[in-house]
């Protein structure tokens, strides 16, 4: 049974940093494509970012240079480290996991990923 567990989300100002962490169990991080998507009221969930298994890494327009993706295999752990928070970045963000995909492979549609974590809500205040 595949379990993801997001955690580190809060209320913070503009300008801060925040870091988000998946666990998982029932899977493996290092060969399973990980993601971040967020999902603000009223919207559709978006992309915004992901590790393949061979670990290259793309990042939605809006947070390229702002959040760094990153795993830690040890911990079977996936974190997203968000600087320079936005109030625009005000939204629940989920853990996603994509089994069996290929080795350089990122997918940007929800449909591709295949477990979902509960979320977790951040909130920048301006």
């Amino acid at each position: 049974q595949v379990q993801l567990v997001e955690s580190g989300g809060g209320l913070v100002q503009t300008g801060d940093s925040l870091i988000l962490s998946c666990a998982a169990s029932g899977l493996t991080i290092s060969v399973t494509t990980m993601g971040w998507f967020r999902q603000a009221p009223g919207n559709e969930r978006e992309f915004v970012t992901a590790i393949s298994r061979s670990g290259n890494t793309d990042y939605a327009g809006s947070v390229k240079g702002r959040f760094t993706i990153s795993r830690d295999s040890a911990k079977n752990t996936v974190h997203l480290q968000m600087n320079s928070l936005k109030p625009e970045d005000t939204a629940v963000y989920f853990c996603a996991a994509g089994e069996g995909r290929p080795w350089y492979w990122i997918g940007y549609d929800t449909k591709m990923y295949n477990y979902w974590g509960q979320g977790t809500q951040v909130t920048v205040s301006s």
